[in-house]
């Protein structure tokens, strides 16, 4: 395979493969912009097929991750790693001890995070190895779970959505289907029921949505398939990928569509359908950030209100995705990218400019 011809291989700044035969270490970095700041994003351990696939991966949400922060407005940049690995029985202090040395290795362009495959405790292992490292236990003054702020985030946008599209400011008296009742949906059901608002859930997992009944107060669960048809102001995507798709546009009924979970549009032209049809989409990279920003403010003094401040102007980022959308006439998915790029020109524009740039104190300012 020829790795260079991938072309989201040519708009990263650096990708580098590492290999430590003691440990089975086999792991890649991405890093597609370092032009905000140092590039963040979670490491994912997965059991990939073959190593193109895993490479494919880590370049598509490395990428997205810069698009996360520019939109979230912090000053970082975009990265992502994997270890191609099973995490139910591959996992070993050796193996994280050996990804903590080389993402030491990369002086501090790369700072890594738990993902998918991955946890607190993993973090703390490579942190043995580098500082470059988030998503740490609080008593190592880190943040924990990122589920409640990234919930919270998630609400903030869906709020946007709804005021843009239906004209009320609060989702009480809104019907909201929630797909995927894990933490984060968990934490989303929450929050809009302490609002008043009714929810409709699903999970692949029964007992989950039983348990969601008794303890939250769900008003009704529908089986997986069924979620997309019913009829509900907002249908909030909290589990799978590309779940708006050929299948499922053209049967919801939603009005608007804001939820946790990454790459929801499995094509362009999917968010361009739900244009055309009237339905708001409230783009996922957007409103999703809040688990970011909560890894982002322990690079400075940790301060859960602080980062909860940050996730409360997720409201704001969407409104300016709208207006973009509007401006421009484009769908809100192109918005959202648009903004994104901007920053990132812009303030590219600026570093070129005035042909400054100290690293060592960019990454030490307490004031992020």
């Amino acid at each position: 395979m020829n790795f260079y011809s991938l072309p989201d291989f040519q708009n990263h700044e650096q990708v580098s493969f590492f290999y430590e035969k003691e440990s089975g270490l086999k792991a890649i970095v991405a890093i597609h912009s370092t032009t905000l700041g140092p590039a963040l994003g979670g490491l994912r351990m997965w059991p990939y097929a073959t190593d193109e696939e895993a490479l494919v991966d880590v370049l598509r949400l490395s990428q997205g991750m810069t698009y996360k922060a520019a939109a979230a407005g912090l000053k970082l940049g975009g990265g992502k790693a994997v270890i191609i690995a099973d995490p139910k029985k591959d996992k070993s202090d050796y193996l994280f001890r050996a990804f903590g040395k080389a993402v030491h290795s990369l002086g501090g362009r790369y700072i890594t995070a738990e993902d998918v495959g991955t946890d607190v405790h993993d973090m703390e292992t490579i942190r043995m190895e580098t500082p470059f490292v988030t998503g740490v236990d609080r008593d190592h003054g880190g943040s924990g779970n990122p589920a409640p702020f990234t919930a919270y985030g998630t609400f903030m946008g869906l709020k946007a959505g709804v005021e843009r599209k239906l004209g009320v400011t609060t989702t009480k008296g809104l019907t909201v289907a929630i797909q995927g009742m894990g933490n984060v949906g968990w934490e989303l059901a929450k929050l809009l029921i302490d609002e008043g608002a009714r929810i409709v859930a699903t999970d692949i997992d029964d007992g989950r949505l039983e348990q969601a009944k008794a303890e939250l107060g769900v008003h009704s669960v529908v089986k997986p398939n069924e979620i997309y048809s019913v009829d509900c102001d907002v249908f909030a995507p909290c589990a799978l990928g590309a779940v708006i798709n050929d299948e499922t546009v053209e049967i919801l009924k939603a009005k608007v569509i804001a939820g946790s979970s990454n790459n929801q549009l499995k094509e362009h032209r999917h968010g361009e359908i739900l244009d055309k049809l009237g339905i708001l989409y409230v783009p996922d990279y957007v409103l999703n950030a809040g688990g970011l920003i909560n890894v982002y403010t322990e690079l400075g003094v940790y301060s859960r209100t602080r980062s909860l401040r940050f996730c409360k102007k997720i409201y704001h980022n969407c409104n300016k995705v709208f207006d973009i959308s509007e401006r421009d006439g484009i769908p809100s998915f192109l918005a959202a990218d648009r903004m994104a790029q901007e920053r990132v020109e812009h303030f590219g524009r600026m570093k070129a400019h005035f042909n400054v740039y100290d690293r060592e104190a960019f990454d030490k300012r307490k004031d992020i």
